[in-house]
């Protein structure tokens, strides 16, 4: 069972922690990579190329339409999710698109997340429930390693932004590959499950669907470092001795007359961010999400019961929480999630004050990354994941750099 303060991998006496969690950064420099962005219109490069896994194969626009409007959203975040050393060859994408209408906004459905894969022939994939035996029976590794050091460059094409030892973490010959037991050990089928995929529905032509936010590359990236300095308690009850002086005895007693009514994960979720305050994605497949508040939907269904706003749940089941994958009736785990500072880059061009109000988007998608049923090796498939929007509070102050 993993918590909070188990990503770090530091002694108590350096100065600084690194963590798990890869931080990317928005450039308006593409650098190598213009597929992982904030902005634009999904598939598109600097070029204006099509750059889905396949332009000959589109998903179904209506995996991009807001479930209260039913009209198209736009793109948030595009992000080259290719995991090599977990999922070999796989190539996989995410999407995150939002409804821009006043109206939709803090319902659900009005922000969606979707993936993309394409499964090369060949890859190597193992029964989904049909072997637990085997699956058993296979040790279980002693300390799970780093991702591959290559894991920023793999992502986001990054530039290096150093790392507490100094090297380039995303150096090709310092890579640290994952056990592979996690993919040889799972499947992508799972015949129990039923869920018919959305009819194929065409894209409008370009000038019908809603205006694009600017585009801002995810070309740098660097693992999370952070000062080992506990922040303050965000939560305390204070007792103070009050004259009153309304009775006859004049006499004073005891009355509780502070308590404070700080979100004790908002505390946190706001004093990680400030210490790397331009971060505009928080990437780490089956980490532990970084939640916004514990008193909303998301907050309850992710650490119920939790009163300092920690206890997210990561098993090998996933992330207790998250609805299962519809498409195999297998766990879904955390991946990534928006933070504020992407608000400031999307919004960059817009004066208006009627933005974006949302604290943190966290995804989480099929721990197994499996395939859209009826999809055969060598082409692509989309599936819808889950996206948990947890709302900024109305007259809270957003941390990181995002909305006033």
């Amino acid at each position: 069972m993993a918590n909070y303060d188990s990503d770090s991998s530091a002694g108590e006496e350096e100065e600084f922690t690194e963590t798990n969690v890869l931080l990317g950064y928005a450039s308006k420099d593409p650098g190598d990579d213009s597929i992982s962005r904030l902005g634009g219109r999904p598939g598109l490069t600097r070029n204006l190329l099509q750059e889905w896994i396949d332009a000959e194969t589109l998903p179904s626009a209506a995996l991009a339409k807001c479930h209260i409007c039913k009209d198209l959203m736009v793109l948030l975040l595009q992000l080259n999710a290719e995991l090599p050393d977990r999922f070999p060859g796989h190539e996989r994408r995410l999407y995150i698109f939002a409804c821009q209408k006043k109206s939709c906004r803090r319902r659900e459905g009005s922000i969606r997340a979707l993936r993309s894969l394409r499964v090369a022939p060949g890859s190597k994939v193992a029964p989904l429930n049909g072997d637990k035996k085997k699956k058993e029976d296979k040790p279980k590794p002693k300390e799970e390693p780093k991702p591959p050091t290559n894991l920023g460059e793999t992502l986001f094409g990054a530039k290096t932004l150093g790392g507490a030892s100094g090297a380039n973490p995303f150096a090709t010959s310092n890579v640290e590959a994952l056990p592979k037991t996690f993919a040889e050990t799972l499947s992508l089928n799972n015949p129990q499950a039923n869920t018919p995929q959305p009819p194929a529905e065409p894209w409008p032509p370009e000038a019908s669907q809603p205006k694009p936010y600017p585009i801002s590359y995810l070309s740098e990236a660097e693992y999370e470092t952070l000062d080992p300095t506990p922040p303050p308690v965000p939560q305390a009850t204070v007792k103070m001795d009050i004259d009153d002086n309304s009775g006859s005895g004049g006499g004073k007693e005891d009355k509780e007359v502070f308590e404070s009514t700080m979100d004790a994960a908002f505390q946190r979720f706001a004093d990680r961010l400030a210490q790397n305050p331009e971060q505009s994605i928080r990437y780490e497949f089956a980490g532990i999400p970084l939640l916004y508040s514990k008193t909303d939907a998301v907050g309850k269904a992710l650490a119920p019961s939790q009163p300092d706003g920690v206890g997210v749940t990561v098993t090998s089941g996933g992330v207790k929480g998250i609805p299962r994958c519809p498409n195999c009736a297998g766990p879904r785990t955390f991946e990534v999630q928006l933070c504020p500072h992407a608000i400031t880059e999307l919004e960059a061009k817009e004066l208006s004050l009627e933005g974006m109000d949302w604290g943190t988007i966290i995804v989480g998608v099929c721990e197994r990354d499996c395939q859209a049923r009826g999809v055969d090796e060598g082409q692509v498939g989309y599936l819808e994941e889950w996206a948990g929007v947890q709302w900024e509070e109305i007259g809270s102050s957003a941390p990181g750099g995002g909305r006033r």
